[in-house]
């Protein structure tokens, strides 16, 4: 008589964490690096504008990335999604590249010629608008949804760590064969990523259940992002979630960069005690990235979240009463710590509640608040700081950065929201 053995069910693998995964470990480096050599190429370029023009025209060739980027951001998050985010970040670092190395060549035979800076800024810009949408829908694809809030988390520690070594390096690329070098050194660092993303494995686009392949095809990119739009506004999480980071951001980004530098120089701390202030901004942020990328499993993210944005805002309108250095350092650091865990809360949701076919045009819709919307504060600060003092604008900022955590936690879907890990 045979015996017919039943066949053991084969257990699941079980997912390696975010900082053992090589694929995330490969999109970390190549993000990493990508970010240092940008850190790298905004110092050439600032040097190199300074050089060839007055500082009206510096100023002008510095910002002349943030038109094509606000314009073109959307449509950067429609491509994304239509081709696929490895291949948009392969193909836009590769043209970074391309762009920074031509013009470095070009300085070290003629020298700095402002209407070459600026061609160079808007070409950055425009390529800013698809690269940033694709890098940040890529981590869905690489890994699984129990690993994102571990994602944003290391990315968090990558980003500061491009800003803590991307100036440094710069100033000695530029002090040893000036913005040439410098140039050289960003395209270098840039040209690193690529190879590291082409190793990336992605995870095959697989459409919901509700979704039309035939009639997705058929679509124009126009009624991709009309689409894109409407998926956003429609969403019960994904709709307060863009409002809070508009309202965080506005509230945010001008009392730290503009409000900041008129508060240190009128308390008397100069530029090495503002310094010190970011500094502090700097070391909370990083041990909330550092925080997220260890514990992964949040289980209140967005009421979570919605606390740290309140309790950020609390800290912003301290920060302009505060009169001795070493206490604005501290409520600095706490500041940071609030502001990253948050902001990391916030990325770690837009990435989990997302349907991957809609990641692209949701970030995008994401970076054009945060990048395209918000820096539009910083004039409206500096005015404010001139006509009514750096307390009340303070003040009143942070007003703003805790309406964005009560819309958190008035948006039931959002307040609920977890993160698993």
């Amino acid at each position: 008589m045979s015996v017919t053995v039943a066949p053991t069910a084969t257990p699941p693998a079980v997912a390696r964490p975010a900082h053992r995964d090589p694929q995330v470990l490969r999109w970390l480096g190549a993000y990493t690096s990508s970010m240092i050599g940008d850190s790298v190429y905004y110092v050439a370029l600032s040097w190199a504008a300074v050089q060839a023009g007055s500082p009206a025209q510096a100023g002008l060739v510095m910002s002349a990335s943030a038109l094509p980027r606000a314009l073109l951001m959307l449509g950067g998050g429609v491509l994304a999604d239509r081709l696929g985010p490895r291949r948009v970040v392969v193909g836009s670092d590769t043209v970074r590249c391309a762009a920074v190395l031509a013009v470095a060549a070009l300085l070290y035979a003629t020298g700095p010629e402002l209407w070459l800076l600026a061609v160079l800024a808007l070409v950055f810009g425009a390529v800013d608008a698809v690269f940033i949408p694709a890098v940040g829908a890529l981590p869905a694809r690489i890994t699984g949804k129990d690993q994102l809030a571990r994602v944003q988390g290391l990315r968090g520690l990558a980003i500061r760590c491009a800003s803590v070594v991307g100036a440094p390096l710069g100033g000695l690329g530029v002090a040893a064969g000036g913005a040439a070098a410098a140039f050289a050194l960003a395209g270098v660092l840039i040209a690193v990523s690529v190879p590291l993303l082409v190793s990336v494995r992605v995870r095959d686009r697989v459409p919901d259940d509700g979704e039309d392949t035939e009639d997705s095809a058929s679509r124009t990119a126009w009624g991709d992002l009309r689409d894109g739009l409407a998926y956003v506004r429609r969403h019960r999480v994904l709709g307060p979630l863009m409002l809070a980071i508009a309202l965080g951001d506005l509230g945010f980004v001008g009392p730290l960069n503009v409000g900041l530098t008129l508060l240190a120089d009128q308390r008397g701390w100069g530029a090495s005690g503002m310094g010190w202030v970011l500094a502090g901004f700097g070391v909370g942020a990083g041990v909330a990235s550092l925080l997220l990328a260890a514990r992964g499993r949040v289980p209140h993210a967005g009421l979570v979240a919605g606390w740290a944005v309140l309790a950020g805002s609390v800290a912003i309108g301290a920060l302009a009463h505060v009169p001795r250095l070493a206490a604005a350092v501290g409520v600095a650091l706490l500041v940071g710590l609030l502001a990253g865990l948050s902001g990391a809360l916030c990325g770690a949701l837009l990435q989990t509640r997302s349907d991957p076919a809609y990641l692209g045009r949701v970030t995008a819709v994401a970076s054009l608040v945060s990048l395209g919307f918000a820096p539009l504060s910083m004039p409206v600060t500096a005015a404010a700081v001139g006509a009514w003092g750096t307390g009340p604008v303070f003040v009143v900022s942070a007003a703003i950065c805790g309406l964005g955590g009560v819309v958190v936690l008035c948006a039931r879907d959002l307040r609920r929201a977890e993160l698993p890990g």
